[in-house]
């Protein structure tokens, strides 16, 4: 049973949360190529961005959330929110609108987002540093919460932090209100007909300027919550973006580039591939060692993959459903 809660905590609920952030970040990304058709490589930097101004906000309202009984950075989560998604639609008007007038492929786009990518790298640097910072402040302090399973032997208990709770109800929160934008909302089937064909979507009335501001602005704010919840849980570190860009286009590729349902799914598969390729499995074998030979002794370490190579995992998702599967799980578009 030790054995099995140490898998719970280091599988199930770190793989939970990896799979959430990189779910809610791979919903943006698809969102904005199954509208504007190219790869928005700045994704990641607005999600650091969206972290950055809620430990501005914290920093300059200390201590608001204890009133609430929240984490103060989590109550200046909906103001960053809002500055994200502002940030989203100037850069589109300032950027990428002008592109889209002259009629640029999408590759000119892509590049521009490498463009965009560095200015906001830049940007965060200079002005939050390159030290990484805790959102905890003003005496306050990370929950955590342990579950002491009711069995005879098993010493060690389920540890979830209060970040993490916060994370699970804000993914739920989010996938429920996608689903329900989308498929109720007038404005949420007016971004699907534009997504299936722009030409006819345009012909037929629906003013695609304003999808295209809609799209930046939920993308902008889901970007804010997967950045500033990741930062919660761990800290924030203004080079968070060079972490999270990779599993979180292999997320939306593997659901299927421009489904949103897709990348849901996909971001879980992500997290929980990255998860369980560092996982210790010699702590599993230990129980049943004494059922294997003598000259066969089990390692202390036993991972697919060290941890400072977790990062490889992603791009080996992602090169491996290039090949296999190019629309992803879902079926989406293509990426030419």
């Amino acid at each position: 049973m030790n054995e099995l809660v140490f898998f719970i905590n280091n599988v199930l609920i770190a793989g939970s949360v990896t799979g959430s952030i990189y779910a809610i970040g791979a919903i943006g990304v698809t969102l904005i190529f199954s509208i504007m058709r190219f790869a928005h490589f700045a994704h990641a930097d607005m999600m650091t961005f969206g972290a950055f101004m809620v430990l501005l906000l914290t920093a300059a309202f200390p201590g608001v959330g204890g009133s609430l009984g929240l984490p103060t950075p989590v109550v200046m989560l909906p103001a960053a929110m809002v500055l994200t998604a502002l940030l989203a639609v100037g850069i589109d008007k300032a950027f990428y609108k002008p592109l889209r007038a002259h009629g640029v492929k999408p590759i000119v786009m892509v590049i521009g987002s490498l463009g965009v990518t560095l200015m906001l790298q830049g940007l965060i640097r200079l002005f939050a540093g390159t030290s990484a910072q805790n959102l905890y402040m003003a005496g306050e302090r990370k929950e955590i919460y342990r579950l002491a399973l009711p069995f005879e032997g098993v010493r060690a208990p389920i540890v979830i932090t209060e970040p993490q709770i916060i994370l699970f109800v804000l993914t739920l929160a989010c996938v429920v209100g996608l689903h329900l934008f989308l498929s109720r909302s007038r404005l949420g089937k007016a971004m699907r007909a534009m997504s299936d064909n722009p030409d006819l979507a345009r012909a037929s009335g629906i003013n695609t300027n304003a999808i295209v501001a809609v799209t930046w602005v939920i993308a902008g704010g889901l970007a804010a919550i997967a950045g500033t919840l990741l930062s919660l849980d761990v800290t924030f570190k203004p080079d968070l973006s060079f972490f999270l860009l990779l599993p979180i286009f292999a997320a939306a590729i593997v659901g299927g580039v421009g489904h949103p349902y897709g990348a849901i799914a996909g971001g879980f598969v992500v997290g929980f591939a990255e998860t369980l390729a560092v996982f210790n499995w010699a702590v599993l074998l230990r129980p049943i060692a004494h059922h294997f030979p003598e000259w066969l002794e089990i390692p202390r370490s036993l991972a697919f993959v060290g941890t400072e190579y977790k990062i490889v995992v992603p791009f080996f998702i992602l090169v491996a459903i290039l090949v296999w599967r190019p629309t992803g799980l879902f079926k989406g578009k293509v990426i030419t």
